[in-house]
């Protein structure tokens, strides 16, 4: 069964630590899954991001057509991007046929905690402390983060332990996104 998950929230919220774990989670259980990650994905569409409202549409619009393509091909795809706007996330439910968000909820000073500590990936480096600058564009800072009306499942991270929201995060896949009844040929769908 193909399906999207896009997991979105404010910078350091703890998108990519837990899109990994539910990919690893999901992999070991035996169910192929493919992560998009945006900061990623924006090295190669804008790999001198100047972060304007006409460039994060544009890969924000290229974000969900490639996520659409591979769940129309038949895959499982889990979206790791902040998702500021409520637009694209509208969007990629609106030409996603099973598409859920979760939102992940941390208050901005533990998110700049994080984010001063997290391991160097993709994801640009000193986030929050560019917010300081004049013409700063941070997402729950400088910009508003447009909560979801009708969250399929929110996330406290700062509250819950990675480990608990994993958990929370398998549970919702298995039973919103994954029911028993709808594995594919050839996979085992065992339960953890």
């Amino acid at each position: 069964m193909a399906w999207a998950l896009w997991i979105t929230g404010i910078p350091g919220s703890g998108k990519t630590t837990l899109a990994r774990a539910l990919c690893s989670r999901l992999s070991q259980e035996g169910l192929a899954v493919e992560r998009l990650e945006l900061d990623e994905m924006r090295r190669l569409v804008t790999p001198v991001p100047t972060y304007t409202e006409a460039e994060r549409e544009l890969v924000y619009r290229a974000f969900v057509y490639a996520a659409a393509r591979l769940v129309r091909a038949g895959r499982r795809v889990i979206l790791d991007a902040t998702a500021h706007r409520r637009r694209w996330r509208d969007l990629a439910g609106q030409i996603i046929p099973r598409f859920a968000a979760v939102e992940l909820r941390c208050p901005v000073e533990v998110c700049a905690a994080r984010e001063r500590v997290r391991d160097p990936g993709y994801a640009p480096p000193g986030v929050y402390a560019a917010a300081a600058g004049p013409s700063a564009t941070v997402p729950g800072v400088n910009l508003p983060y447009e909560r979801s009306e009708a969250g399929e499942l929110i996330l406290d991270t700062a509250i819950l332990t990675a480990d608990e929201a994993l958990e929370r995060l398998v549970a919702f896949v298995r039973t919103s996104l994954e029911p028993a009844g709808d594995r594919g040929p050839g996979e085992t769908g065992a339960r953890g």
